[in-house]
């Protein structure tokens, strides 16, 4: 027995027992309801208090935590950043008011509780610091208090702020009966709405101020923002568009662009028609990949390939969404260009833009490594606040800001901020894990010592901290503020400053809509929870 107890305690093997049981757990459901990777946590929780009960106590190297933590918020930050700075343009207001609606509420709660309850003030402040699971808040509250009491109020509050807000984001759904799949879907195409949706027309040269010019004469992208696919003379022979190429009467003409560049289209050329155009040999319309890293960060209108490879671009695709082909358009790794040209130009243009699905789904450790290193520098910078402290973005902080900018700017001289969705997923799982595992080890070997020093009252009070916020977070986004139920989630786990509720929600959609809204909220719920764990010391 003792040798299978040293065998359970050693740290690695008790890493890899968790993991596996953690994931065979979170893949079991119940009408509908699975943990998925956040079973994990409780797993680990379990472990932990199992092995203590023994007379076992984990101490894993803090180091395997923070690096679980920097790489899942690096991921996070890396794939939400491309869409983060239009969602927070749209709904910056609302999401920054979710946070500080989320530690209002968890501050008045406190309040209440601690005058009604006569809790000494500073468990209280370490209740709400611990509640809200904010390490940050902790500091802030020893520093107001100048007592260790508030870590004992932090310790018995964080073990349910972490599991609360799983089960509360996981139960969320049925409990406000809303569908995710369609949820989803709203998302995406509230999403797609603010990017124009590019289509395709046929258009028959009758503008007599059209003929008997050259596209280029007329200059159709520059007075449309639409760009010119195929030509058809003689409803038989289909030409390549060329800047020179002369418009008849007669011709037949498909332009690719928004609905509003396609009505200009007809204004200056002529009549829509549903006559075909047919392919032709003389050339090829096919996709291209962005793979070649000189080309990254160029607009269209730099590489002028109309000129250069008698080509042009209808279309560009990226993360799954149709942009309009516009020469100020900045082209990223890994976007994709529908292409008209002459066949002679095909294999120039795949040299040019690289062209290569395998260079593009290659995860080089380059971007996570130096993307880490300056979120850690950017975290590590202090700012005075006006109560007298000082406030900083901390580990987490810093490194969430560096990954959304990184991946906004996309490539710095020969480094592209860049991960492929494979490398991403497998990145953000793995170091989700590693942050779970000590996180649910240390809170379980805890538990039984916490409640029989101080009974279950201390726990339903941190328990309530946790809940109530949450409960009318939920209320204000979706009756009063109308939001998505995608991005309510999202501020909601950002916050309680909240990673392994984030987890919970990243698991129940494949949209990035939690992600851009706690990357929104995260930052500014930091900097209220430590102004209201100041405020609180002080009213109390």
């Amino acid at each position: 027995m003792s040798s299978l107890l040293d065998f359970l305690s050693t740290d690695y093997v008790a890493l890899f027992i968790i993991i596996g049981i953690g994931i065979i757990l979170g893949k079991a459901s119940y009408k509908g309801l699975s943990l998925d990777t956040s079973a994990v946590i409780f797993v680990a929780m379990f472990y932990g208090y199992a092995m203590f009960s023994q007379g076992v106590e984990f101490a894993f190297p803090g180091i395997i935590q923070q690096i679980g933590l920097l790489l899942f918020i690096f991921t996070i930050g890396m794939q939400a950043g491309p869409t983060f700075f239009e969602v927070y343009k749209s709904q910056g207001r609302k999401l920054i008011s979710m946070a500080f609606l989320t530690v209002l509420a968890g501050a008045l709660t406190t309040l209440v509780l601690a005058l009604v309850l006569d809790i000494d003030y500073r468990i209280s402040v370490g209740l709400f610091s611990g509640a809200l699971t904010s390490t940050p808040g902790l500091a802030a509250a020893i520093e107001a208090t100048g007592s260790s009491l508030a870590s004992i109020g932090y310790g018995i509050a964080y073990p349910f702020g972490v599991i609360g807000v799983i089960l509360f984001v996981r139960l969320a759904p049925k409990i406000f009966a809303t569908n995710m799949a369609r949820e989803e879907q709203k998302y995406i195409e509230e999403t797609q709405t603010k990017i124009p949706e590019v289509g395709h027309k046929n258009f028959m040269v009758t503008n007599e101020n059209a003929n008997g010019k050259t596209i280029r004469e007329l200059d159709i992208r520059m007075m449309t923002k639409a760009n010119i696919s195929r030509v058809m003379r003689a409803n038989e022979t289909s030409i390549p568009p060329a800047a020179d190429l002369v418009l008849r009467k007669g011709d037949v003409v498909r332009a690719v662009g928004t609905s509003e560049a396609l009505k200009k289209v007809e204004l200056l050329l002529g009549n829509p028609t549903d006559i075909e155009i047919p392919e032709s040999g003389m050339f090829e319309v096919r996709w291209y990949v962005i793979s070649k890293r000189n080309v990254v960060n160029k607009t269209l209108g730099e590489l002028n390939l109309r000129e250069n490879y008698k080509a042009t671009v209808t279309r560009i695709r990226r993360a799954g969404i149709d942009l309009p082909a516009r020469p100020s358009v900045k082209l990223r790794f890994g976007d994709r260009l529908f292409i008209s040209s002459t066949r002679g130009n095909v294999n120039g243009l795949s040299l040019l833009f690289g062209d290569s699905m395998k260079e593009v789904e290659t995860t080089s450790f380059l971007p996570v490594a130096l993307g880490i290193l300056i979120g850690l520098m950017i975290g590590a910078i202090e700012v005075p606040l006006p109560v007298g402290s000082s406030f900083s973005l901390g580990l987490t902080g810093g490194v969430l800001l560096a990954a959304l900018i990184l991946s906004r700017i996309g490539k710095t001289g020969p480094i592209l901020w860049n991960l492929p969705g494979t490398g991403n997923h497998i990145l953000r799982q793995f170091g989700l894990l590693l942050f779970l595992i000590p996180v649910g080890l240390s809170a379980g070997s805890q538990l039984g010592p916490t409640i029989q020093e101080y009974g279950l009252s201390l726990f339903a009070i941190g328990a309530a901290i946790t809940l109530i916020p949450m409960i009318i977070v939920v209320l204000v986004a979706r009756i009063i503020l109308k939001m998505n139920f995608l991005s309510v989630l999202g501020a909601l786990t950002g916050g309680m400053t909240s990673t392994p509720g984030l987890s919970a929600v990243d698991s129940m959609t494949s949209s990035e809509g939690p992600q851009v809204a706690y990357a929104t909220v995260y930052p500014f719920a930091l900097v209220a929870i430590i102004i209201f764990t100041q405020v609180l010391s002080y009213i109390l």
